[in-house]
């Protein structure tokens, strides 16, 4: 391979600064109305002055920083290794062999575009973190990002098979391959604008932007003028009620149409391919992504409707992938929102090995109550400290009872499962109804819990849970017939016999060679 070194586009100083000022805007603020109070006038320039000139030291030593970063990194390839030397100060070299590259995933952001630039993140079996890929190139030219490509089908090809005399450097029969790759690409789900519609105003946006405004004051709260704040709401609540109601609902409504727009944003022309052994899903208006996500490292599979869209017939499906760093991290959506009657269709076609049917096997009665038991007894407290204190207003909080009983009953007529030779499917619901698709390989641990209760009328919980990422993805059905629960675990026991008889049989063929 090629040892020629490469630089990325200058737009990467331009991104470092962005993002370096981004880290550091809470003390540039700080530092900047640090003496902004300050009274009278020394008669000293650089005192009256200091936090502009401190400032404006930070901010030229940052920009600084970031070209120097940009120059001072480089890639290369060489001996089948897509290598990295970067540094500020310390120099870093990263060595990547192609052999375990998983996924290359491309970003398109608002400084890519108008110049044809991608982000390209290097994700490997090791990736350790959920945020940070094994190595980054901030911004390369399209073609320097389809090299990279070529010299990774180049290095897994030779190290599948050897070149044949029928090319001298390999290029006629890479070209072959590439092309072979992409007439096998299969489009398996797009988004319409019909959806797209539908999952932008039924998406759980509010709770993101609330968090952030919750984080942004904690941040900044020696900066607002809590006081001027409290008075000029304190004159607007004379004006009545209603008065303050519509101002609060008008805040909710502008929260809920920002809510829309972002994720309008984020999932504009969601569309997923399938490329042999790879799911391709690419989405994005102002920022395009695209991520890669290897089918050998899926662990599992969920189908989730919640209570809006559940009535409508709607669903979304996510999948949960082994290792860190793949795409936004280990749950990706796969499907954000689809007609359920077509989720057992499409999964089909990325999945062939698993079973997408709903499962049949429900509980027992005996165990229904034990879904609300539990809530009934602890908020009790809660409701005679609310009637004791809030008297007689505070006997509104017994409709919290039948609010509970009502949800117990919920999750219970909504639980059930099915084993299938090797596949476990289990549906739940905490609000939102979920199906979880596991395949006895997959699942990392099977628990059976059970209580001194749950024993007296034989019922009990399983729970497995397969990896996602460096935590899991758990699926539960509680307050199971407990002989059932002891068929899974046997169901689930029968793999680590599988295991040690092949082991046996692999010495028995070894044996037998010699």
């Amino acid at each position: 391979m090629s040892e020629q070194r490469y630089r990325l586009h200058w737009v990467t100083a331009i991104i470092e600064i962005l993002k370096a000022l981004k880290e550091a805007i809470l003390p540039l603020i700080v530092v900047f109305f640090a003496n902004g109070r300050r009274e009278g006038d020394t008669g000293l320039w650089y005192i009256d002055y200091l936090s502009i000139i401190i400032t404006g030291s930070l901010l030229i030593i940052l920009s600084v920083s970031g070209v120097i970063k940009w120059l001072r990194f480089q890639y290369w390839f060489e001996d089948n290794e897509l290598r990295i030397e970067s540094g500020l100060f310390v120099r870093k070299k990263r060595y990547i062999p192609f052999e375990r590259i998983q996924s290359l995933d491309y970003t398109e952001g608002i400084f890519h575009r108008p110049f044809k630039l991608v982000k390209v993140s290097v994700e490997t079996a090791g990736s350790s973190s959920l945020k940070k890929s094994e190595g980054e190139l901030t911004a390369i030219t399209k073609e320097a990002a389809s090299q990279i490509e070529r010299h990774m089908t180049e290095a897994k090809r030779k190290r599948k098979q050897p070149i044949s005399d029928d090319s001298l450097n390999g290029e006629p029969l890479l070209e072959e391959a590439l092309e072979a790759v992409e007439e096998k690409a299969v489009k398996v789900f797009s988004l319409s604008s019909k959806d797209l519609f539908i999952l932008a105003t039924t998406s759980g946006g509010i709770g993101v932007i609330l968090s952030g405004v919750a984080i942004f004051l904690s941040q900044f709260g020696d900066l607002i003028p809590y006081e001027w704040m409290f008075e000029e709401f304190s004159s607007i609540i004379k004006f009545g009620a209603l008065i303050v109601g519509l101002a609060a609902f008008a805040g909710l409504v502008g929260v809920w149409i920002l809510s829309v727009i972002m994720t309008f944003f984020s999932y504009y022309a969601f569309t997923v391919t399938l490329e042999e052994e790879d799911i391709i899903i690419t989405r994005g208006l102002l920022e395009k992504k695209r991520v890669t996500v290897p089918l050998k490292r899926v662990q599992s599979v969920s189908v989730i409707q919640n209570p809006l869209r559940q009535p409508f017939g709607y669903a979304s499906v996510s999948i949960h992938s082994a290792g860190g760093g793949v795409g936004d991290g280990a749950k990706i959506n796969l499907f954000p929102l689809i007609k359920k009657k077509r989720v057992q269709e499409r999964l089909e076609a990325i999945f062939p090995d698993y079973l997408f049917e709903e499962p049949l096997t429900k509980l027992p009665p005996r165990g229904k109550p034990f879904f609300y038991r539990i809530d009934f007894l602890w908020m009790l407290p809660v409701i005679g400290a609310l009637t004791y204190f809030f008297f007689p207003y505070g006997l509104l909080s017994l409709l919290i009872i039948p609010v509970i009983i009502a949800l117990g009953q919920w999750q219970y007529r909504s639980s059930a499962y099915t084993i299938h030779d090797n596949q476990l499917t289990m549906r739940f619901r905490g609000i939102s109804l979920q199906t979880a698709y596991m395949t006895r390989r997959r699942i990392q641990s099977l628990e059976m819990k059970q209580s001194y209760f749950n024993k007296r009328k034989q019922v009990a919980s399983i729970v497995a849970s397969a990896k996602s990422g460096m935590g899991q993805h758990r699926g539960h059905i509680h307050f199971m017939d407990e002989a059932e629960a002891e068929r899974i675990l046997t169901w689930y026991e029968k793999r680590s016999t599988r295991k040690a008889t092949s082991s046996f049989q692999l010495a028995d063929e070894s044996l037998e060679v010699e």
